[in-house]
């Protein structure tokens, strides 16, 4: 938040209080030298004492805190002649909000520098992490102790809440924000005047104000940007389409990154795929008609999961819909916080609770734990192989595939389909059976023994069990998930 000269001057209070420099504050007289090691430093300190920023204050003696000015200017030249401010922009990864602060105390110069504390992620400064020791920096690799506090420690303030961009006037929040289409979703009507526009976009959190100014969220602009890559900190979670020519990555047909707020784009984004996607010709009694290959309904619940459930501090990286000729392969960053065993009968736990609020409202996607459960049975009504979901070191993918007959299928294909199938029956109320089994593979009765081999498999695999073990009639067995 953009901080007034009165505030500036009671932080300014409260730090010169302090009997010594901390590890997360440094007073300077003049001597910006080292100053992005110093941003590193204090960044990771702030985090380690769970503070929300770390200070660098030009213009105050560090040993008596006594008030002597300085000369320092934060719009002074870097090396090569590049402004200071973006040159340390520039070399900080991952990109931390800091902001310098000008103002006058008892006639004399003060600059303010305000860092924002990092998160689960230590930062470095042309590649090096800093950390303060005492009053020392030091590197931070030679403290593995607070390297390991930084990556373990929860972070203070969700994703959705920290601040995109700061101190914005009144037209520039419109410029950036997609605002119609908030109201076009919600089914609200375009408010008349500016104010009320800006007072529903304070309500819902979404901005926030400090003066005659306003901070842009995250959440607001991750939902309705009008082009991510105008926010600095989100440009690379923009989605990726990548059409592929044949069954690997060899050969990329075309590639397309998205350009909007997820929720402002969304249906843009699910028509671009489902155009993209292979078609079968069904021909009926009188006309012609092209039937989309993948289900639309499944297609567009794993975009959305893929958006919700994506751990936005794993960076550069965003969620990809990756399309091949025999399949589809849908990513995003982090790694699942549930098992993919699980992914049925649990409801998802989230780590964007409020993103996932949000596109709810929207009806972008369905209702807590009903998605996976509905891109499962589509894939059953549309007779495909059952979905894979797979775990990776910091991604989570879902594969859907084209049609296989059984035939085509291997064990695998048919041991996950069949435990899948036992998921949607056993959350329905139902059991699976050998006769349930062989309608979702298509299998005739008289070929029953088929579908006692896939159960078989499945038992064995320790996939699913006996509902009821003493019942002796295999005709009538009933089989539910391992969990259940």
């Amino acid at each position: 938040m953009i901080m007034s000269e009165n505030e500036l001057k009671i932080l300014l209070s409260e730090l010169r209080s302090l009997v010594n420099e901390t590890e997360w504050v440094e007073f300077k007289a003049n001597n910006a030298i080292e100053i992005g090691e110093y941003i590193s430093a204090l960044s990771n300190s702030a985090c380690v004492h769970d503070k929300d920023y770390g200070y660098v204050v030009f213009g105050i003696d560090d040993k008596t805190h006594r008030i002597i000015g300085t000369t320092f200017l934060s719009n002074q030249k870097a090396k090569g002649n590049e402004d200071l401010i973006p040159w340390l922009a520039r070399l900080l990864n991952p990109r931390i909000n800091f902001n310098f602060y000008e103002f006058e105390v008892e006639g004399k110069n003060i600059v303010l520098l305000r860092i924002k504390a990092t998160q689960n992620t230590p930062v470095k400064f042309k590649g090096i992490p800093y950390i303060r020791i005492g009053s020392s920096k030091k590197k931070l690799d030679d403290y593995p102790e607070k390297e390991r506090s930084i990556w373990t420690k929860s972070p203070t303030e969700s994703f959705e809440n920290e601040i995109a961009v700061y101190n914005l006037k009144p037209d520039e929040v419109l410029k950036l924000i997609d605002y119609p289409s908030y109201f076009e979703l919600t089914n609200s009507p375009l408010p008349e005047n500016r104010d009320a526009i800006f007072e529903k976009f304070q309500q819902e959190r979404l901005i926030t104000k400090h003066g005659n100014h306003y901070n842009i969220t995250n959440l607001c602009a991750i939902l309705f940007a009008r082009k991510l890559y105008e926010f600095e900190n989100l440009e690379r979670k923009a989605i990726r389409v990548i059409i592929y020519q044949g069954k690997n990555k060899l050969r990329t047909k075309k590639e397309q990154l998205g350009q909007k707020g997820y929720a402002s784009g969304f249906k843009g984004l699910v028509n671009y795929i489902n155009d993209q996607l292979p078609s079968n010709e069904e021909i009926g009694k009188v006309f012609r008609k092209e039937v989309k290959m993948y289900p639309e309904l499944a297609i567009r619940e794993l975009v959305a999961n893929a958006i919700i459930h994506q751990d936005f501090s794993e960076t550069g990286t965003s969620p990809m819909v990756e399309i091949f000729q025999d399949r589809v392969e849908i990513t995003n960053p982090g790694k699942p916080l549930i098992s993919t065993m699980r992914f049925v009968d649990h409801n998802p736990q989230s780590r964007n609770e409020k993103l996932a609020h949000f596109m709810r409202r929207l009806s972008i996607c369905e209702e807590r734990g009903s998605g996976i459960d509905k891109v499962i049975f589509e894939c059953e009504y549309f007779q495909l192989p059952a979905p894979k979901f797979i775990e990776g070191d910091n991604y989570t993918r879902v594969i859907i595939y084209s049609h296989k007959t059984l035939r085509q299928m291997d064990k695998e294909d048919k041991v996950r389909a069949c435990y899948l199938h036992s998921c949607l029956k056993y959350v329905s109320g139902e059991h699976m059976t050998n006769h349930s089994l062989r309608e979702r593979f298509g299998i005739e009765e008289k070929n029953y023994s088929m579908a006692s081999r896939i159960i078989s498999e499945a038992i064995k695999s320790g996939q699913i069990k006996d509902y009821d073990p003493e019942n002796k009639s295999k005709k009538h067995s009933k089989y539910v998930p391992y969990w259940a």
